[in-house]
């Protein structure tokens, strides 16, 4: 065993001292490089397209090749796969039909005649941001100090151990927008994320996932400002149309200096950053809007500015303009029978999500309640059976769309998420029985391949870290 000795520490210090000054100094950097150093703005200084200075860290959970048998599939790619078969090996979907290659060092599940469908999709929730319990001190939702506050970013409100995270979860959802409030005529970037365990909401960001931008129309931003304005929608209008002037002219600086990085660079401005990133493409628009007229009115406003809505929210009086949005590719983030519970509800119907579904538009049923994401696949049933009811032919395979593949695409992850289809990302859930039954829960549900939830296993049954509290064994 050696012992520590002051001096001798001293002593030893001084000799490696010394022998670092016995060595040659380094070359003088020339003195125009020196000069370029001390002048050359910082990563922070710019504002340069697609910037991500909160990457996500999410990492998919660890994972075994899968096979599900014996199985009726909702692909929400086609029809209806009868007591058929999908494998799912490294986070993505293998192969999927009347029966698939069984590896040999796979799971095999007999689903013994269950549904099985791909992870649901909510564009619309506010979880993390609004968590549970309901408190003034956790109320980070709606940055109501201002009527544009596009500066701001809902994951930086943001409590990954809000307990209604393993809820939804356990209702078959496995990806989410979790957006600002209402409060402001734009109010902030969404983020999407996965309802997985992580001490950061960085943990739970979807890989390469846009961003949205909140724009909310009516009659919140003229209650909530009636004193400061806006008071009344043609301020709304107005409102909405300097702020895009701001960016079109902020996004024409930073591109022409971008484009030969000469000179000093313009001023960063947060809220013309995030709306400049919309007009390059870059980010989606997410737009809380009720009346036909005035959805009408805000496709206006982005034809005027070059950029495109993708998808309007609420929109209880969507089916009165349903050709519009098939014709302008907008979808519609709607709810299955929510409507009359203020003025601008007043003309919501229950047929809503199958009226826009019947003119061909995109139609999706979304939550913006807690409650409402633990059952959203009774949500959409609720649609159906309200469509079928006004003689609008609706299948299953028709339903499901709207809560996976179609609710993809307003995020713009179509392409990775919302069907199982060979390559795409292995979200999946087997239910205890037909999905679009009141009487049925989801049994397992898998992220990237990776068994999150089983309704028979308490390990597989996540609790977080804010329900945990404190027990036997556990010390503050």
């Amino acid at each position: 065993m050696s012992l520590y000795h002051p001096a001798a520490a001293v002593a030893a210090a001084l000799v490696a001292w010394q022998a670092a000054a016995a060595q040659p100094a380094p070359p003088a950097r020339p003195a125009a490089d020196t000069a370029r150093r001390a002048s050359a703005p910082g990563a922070g200084a710019l504002s340069v397209p697609n910037a991500d200075p909160f990457p996500s860290t999410y990492a998919p959970w660890p994972s075994r090749p899968t096979v599900i048998r014996n199985a009726n599939i909702l692909t929400a790619a086609g029809p209806v796969i009868r007591n058929g078969a999908i494998l799912f090996r490294d986070g993505k979907v293998v192969a999927v039909g009347a029966s698939v290659e069984t590896p040999a060092d796979a799971v095999v599940i007999d689903a013994a005649g269950r549904w099985v469908t791909p992870g649901l999709i909510d564009t619309h929730s506010h979880l993390g941001v609004y968590p549970a319990p309901g408190t003034a001190a956790h109320s980070d939702g709606n940055e109501a100090t201002a009527p544009v506050t596009a500066h701001v970013w809902a994951e930086h409100s943001v409590w990954p151990h809000d307990p209604q995270f393993p809820r939804v979860l356990a209702g078959g959802l496995t990806t989410m927008q979790v957006l600002p409030g209402s409060a402001n005529l734009i109010g902030g970037r969404s983020v999407v994320l996965k309802p997985v365990p992580s001490t950061s909401v960085q943990g739970m960001k979807f890989p390469g996932a846009k961003y949205g931008v909140k724009m909310a129309c009516g009659e919140n931003p003229k209650r909530v400002y009636q004193n400061r304005g806006p008071a009344t929608r043609m301020a709304n209008v107005a409102g909405y149309r300097a702020a895009w002037i701001g960016a079109e002219r902020y996004r024409r600086q930073w591109d022409r200096w971008l484009e030969k990085r000469e000179g000093e660079p313009p001023a960063r401005n947060l809220n013309d950053e995030s709306l400049a990133e919309v007009l390059r493409g870059n980010i989606l628009i997410h737009n809380h809007c009720y009346q036909a007229d005035e959805m009408l009115q805000m496709i206006d406003i982005a034809k005027e500015f070059g950029y495109k809505i993708r998808s309007f929210h609420h929109g209880t009086e969507a089916y009165k303009i349903a050709d519009v949005l098939a014709r302008e590719e907008i979808s519609a983030s709607i709810w299955s029978d929510w409507g009359g519970f203020k003025m601008e509800a007043l003309d919501g119907v229950r047929g809503n999500v199958g009226m826009v579904f019947a003119a061909g538009a995109r139609s999706i049923v979304h939550s913006d309640d807690p409650s409402y994401a633990q059952r959203m696949n009774q949500e959409a049933a609720k649609s159906m059976a309200s469509a079928r009811a006004l003689g609008i032919a609706v299948s299953d395979e028709d339903a499901i769309r709207w809560i996976t593949i179609n609710a993809a695409w307003a995020l713009g992850l179509d392409d990775r998420i919302g069907s199982l289809e060979p390559g795409k990302n292995a979200d999946v859930v087997l239910w205890s029985g037909h999905p679009f039954s009141v009487y049925t829960r989801a049994e397992r549900v898998w992220i990237d391949g990776a068994l999150m939830y089983d309704r028979t296993n308490p390990s597989r049954q996540w609790r977080t870290d804010f329900e945990l509290g404190y027990g036997p064994g556990r010390t503050p």
